[in-house]
């Protein structure tokens, strides 16, 4: 009867390791009367610990508990039943939130278990967990990698597999991204093959990282994916962990319905009997509640959900977080309510946090956040920014672990509240200068490192190869949500992010710098947006004006020109033509008058303009409005870049290559024209116009030139794409490429679109070339009529080709065709 027992524990035991959790408490109760019966005391003691586990799976925490300690009670058991009960007891205090306490058994059970290595790193995978919600990240890396070679010494390579998994979520804690998701990833496909449910919890896992990266939209998804996934397995634990992850994502931008998530998720704590999980969540609840003076990722300030929580509220659940171990959310809460008070009461106070570098980032930015806000509610401007800009620089040293601009990117999002409370500062000040360094902050948040290219990849070649299959197999879909493109994507982004190493640090131009380096008749306008109104700041080599604009009445004009303008590139002909004419020339009017007209004075002698915009103007075509239209304009990514890049004028090309994409309609007509201007030139057409073709071809000219079908992925920039004869050329691989061309001429719809992610960052095919390398990049936000591009960009190269500067060639090629169009130069147009 006792082996009968012993091999019905063992078959619950694998059943719980699987998260079939219900089939697993059946197997367990059998095992127990089995062992019952038997009088065996010590497998009694096991099962009950067992059983615990997967109780507190199911939601009953409590019934858990009284299990352990009914079997502890328990005259004659053995040292290692005691340990193993012990450790059990550890692992429902974590669940609990009680850290502190499973903190001290789990150390008494390792402590007993040491004679039984794969029992015991059970105990140190467990601790490893709450030293992780301690902040104790060197202690869980040390339990994690000694239990991972007990369990390879035993031949357990499940488990094994998961103490890797978990040592990459510990360096995601860390803050290095790039080795958490190589160290997931590379367990990854074993894992979830053990069952669906880990499965589940793997990805679960991953969008927090994809989260900490900065690619908010993608993780949200999963998370929302992930937690009904988590629903159908019946394991409301995982459910509520999903749900808690979720809503600390959406605190960023989306506090209203954060605030919602939140709840739903300490509700689950709560039946659970999971009360530190629970206070986690309502803390994040609050958090949202109290989320004042932010914007969101569009650029418009949030509005708070409901009533502001009231002061009491904060403290209770601050002192319950302290309480239980959670000290670096109770403090992150309690700075969030300090700023949201500072907003209302100017003498409100704010708790004395000191920063070192074993503060979370988090906790760091919200510190010197208050400080800022508490200086500006008291006068002292210099003051303010400065906590901001010592705020800003910790987190600049975050960044300079990597060359990738996905990651790169992340740094706006945990930024934009400093960055906020700097550019409020400095455009309260009026000072020129300060106004030019606050906004060359922003502009060079995820755009410091200079990126060294990656060594050739042929893994992630094909990789790519394969997920252009996919695309052509569903061009009008979500065709990245297929599992088999999901594990290409993650793979593709692993290698970039890894692969892609940071070289120099790029360093702020001031503003007498730039002012020198505009050659007479340049003119530079640095667009400004603080979250509350947009001001403009104009460059000339003799002068300098600061001027507010109308933000109101630009946001208003903004709303429909994306619209106005597809229209108008979609109906060319008729008597409806008129009429969308009619409307976009009227909203390009009014967005000329309320951009361009405020500055008449300073750019009254400019004959050439450098642009500098924040992401709520990101897609805005300048050449279009009235008042600039036939000027050469370049928008450059700062002003920084464009006057560094500058330093070196363009010369006349030596080389020049042009491709044409399936289905696009004067395509060919397009290239031979723009090639008859060279004197030598490569062109690839039809099944020669491939993505290896092209790749290969860019690495050996100046100007590159590639008419085709053009994708913008709003979630996933690096995969907006150029349709070649055999699939997508999508931003990855720009990667590949041994070298970047000079100049690109991308006549496509759509690819020189952002992304607006957060405040001042912005991610789009144009910045992809120029992040590669490209000086140059002419391209249009928005839908462009085939004959539109076929005259006009065909005309650019007469001037490209005599060694004219690209914005330069653009603008003589405008007035020359009479034609007025999207198409603009992004970075080093002249």
């Amino acid at each position: 009867m006792t082996t009968s027992a012993a091999g019905l524990y063992e078959r619950g035991v694998e059943l719980a390791n699987r998260g079939r959790y219900a089939q697993a408490q059946r197997a367990l109760a059998s095992a127990q009367q089995a062992a019952a019966e038997a009088r065996d005391i010590e497998l009694l003691a096991r099962i009950a610990g067992t059983t615990a586990y997967v109780l507190a799976r199911l939601g009953d925490v409590d019934a858990g508990e009284r299990l352990c300690l009914d079997a502890l009670a328990r005259e004659g058991l053995s040292p290692a039943a005691v340990a193993q009960l012990q450790g059990q007891l550890g692992a429902l205090a974590l669940e609990r939130g009680l850290l502190d306490e499973a903190a001290s058994w789990l150390t008494k059970s390792i402590r007993g278990l040491a004679g039984e290595p794969v029992r015991e790193a059970n105990m140190r995978m467990n601790r490893s967990l709450v030293d992780m919600q301690r902040g104790h990240l060197a202690d869980a890396m040390a339990d994690l990698e000694r239990a991972e070679a007990a369990y390879r010494d035993a031949g357990l390579v499940a488990e094994a597999n998961q103490a890797v998994h978990n040592r990459g979520y510990t360096w995601m804690l860390a803050g290095d991204l790039v080795t958490a998701l190589n160290m997931m990833q590379s367990v990854r496909e074993p894992l979830d093959e053990e069952s669906d449910l880990w499965a589940a919890i793997n990805e679960l896992d991953h969008a927090e990282v994809l989260r900490e990266a900065g690619l908010v939209t993608e993780a949200e998804r999963t998370l929302a994916n992930v937690s009904v996934a988590l629903g159908r397995h019946h394991a409301p634990r995982e459910r509520a962990t999903a749900d808690y992850q979720l809503a600390r994502s959406l605190l960023s931008h989306d506090p209203v319905r954060s605030a919602t998530v939140a709840g739903a998720s300490a509700r689950r704590f709560r039946r659970l009997g999971s009360h530190g999980w629970a206070v986690r969540a309502e803390a994040i609840r609050l958090r949202a509640q109290l989320a004042v003076g932010r914007i969101d990722r569009a650029g418009v300030p949030i509005r708070p959900p409901g009533r502001l929580p009231s002061r009491q509220q904060v403290e209770g659940i601050v002192d319950e977080l302290g309480a239980r171990g959670f000290s670096p959310e109770a403090d992150a809460l309690r700075m969030t309510a300090a700023i949201a008070r500072l907003g209302r009461e100017a003498d409100s106070a704010i708790p004395r946090l000191r920063v070192s570098e074993r503060t979370p980032l988090e906790v760091a930015l919200l510190v010197y956040e208050a400080r800022a806000a508490r200086a500006a509610a008291h006068g002292r401007e210099a003051q303010a920014r400065g906590q901001a800009a010592r705020g800003l620089r910790v987190l600049e040293r975050t960044q300079r672990a990597t060359g990738s601009l996905d990651l790169q990117g992340s740094s706006a999002m945990r930024g934009s509240g400093l960055i906020t409370a700097g550019l409020i500062s400095a455009v309260r000040s009026r000072r020129h200068d300060l106004v030019f360094e606050w906004s060359e902050r922003a502009r060079l948040m995820n755009q410091q490192i200079v990126a060294v290219r990656p060594p050739p990849d042929p893994a992630m070649a094909a990789d790519l190869a394969e997920l252009r299959v996919l695309r052509s197999a569903e061009p009008d879909g979500d065709w990245l949500a297929s599992p088999r493109a999901v594990v290409l994507r993650h793979r593709a982004r692993e290698r970039q992010w890894s692969g892609t190493h940071a070289g120099e640090l790029r360093s702020r131009a001031s503003l007498e710098e730039v002012r020198a380096a505009l050659a007479p008749g340049e003119a530079l306008v640095s667009y400004v947006f603080d979250g509350r109104g947009l001001v403009a700041l104009a460059i000339t080599p003799a002068r300098t004006e600061l001027v507010d604009l109308d933000w109101r009445a630009i946001s208003a004009a903004l709303s429909g020109i994306r619209a106005d303008l597809d229209v108008s590139a979609s109906v060319t002909s008729g008597p409806m033509a008129r009429v969308v004419r009619a409307s976009l020339e009227g909203r390009l009017s009014a967005l000329s008058r309320l951009l361009i007209s405020p500055l008449d004075t300073p750019l009254a002698d400019a004959e050439r303009i450098i642009l500098t915009a924040p992401g709520v103007l990101s897609a805005l075509p300048w050449t279009m409005l009235p008042a600039i239209a036939q000027r050469p304009l370049t928008v450059a990514s700062s002003a920084s870049g464009w006057m560094r890049e500058r330093q070196e004028p363009f010369a006349r090309p030596a080389s020049s290559a042009f491709a044409v994409g399936p289905r696009v309609a004067r395509g060919d007509e397009e290239v031979t024209i723009a090639a008859s201007a060279w004197a030598s030139a490569s062109v690839l057409q039809d099944r020669a116009a491939s993505v290896d073709a092209v790749t290969a071809l860019a690495s050996r000219v100046q100007v590159l030139h590639i008419a085709a079908h053009g994708r913008h992925a709003l979630d996933n920039p690096l995969f907006s794409g150029l349709e070649l004869t055999d699939g997508a050329l999508f931003g990855y691989d720009i990667d590949l490429m041994e070298s970047v061309p000079e100049t690109v001429v991308l006549s496509s719809c759509e690819v020189g679109r952002s992304a607006v992610r957060w405040g001042e960052e912005a991610i789009g095919m144009a910045r992809i070339w120029l992040h590669g390398g490209a000086r140059c990049v002419i391209a249009a936000p928005v839908v462009v009529a085939d004959d539109v591009a076929c005259e006009l960009l065909g005309a650019m190269h007469e001037g490209l080709a005599a060694g004219v500067a690209p914005a330069v060639a653009l603008a003589g090629a405008a007035e020359r065709t009479g034609i007025v169009s999207p198409f603009q130069a992004h970075g080093v147009g002249f």
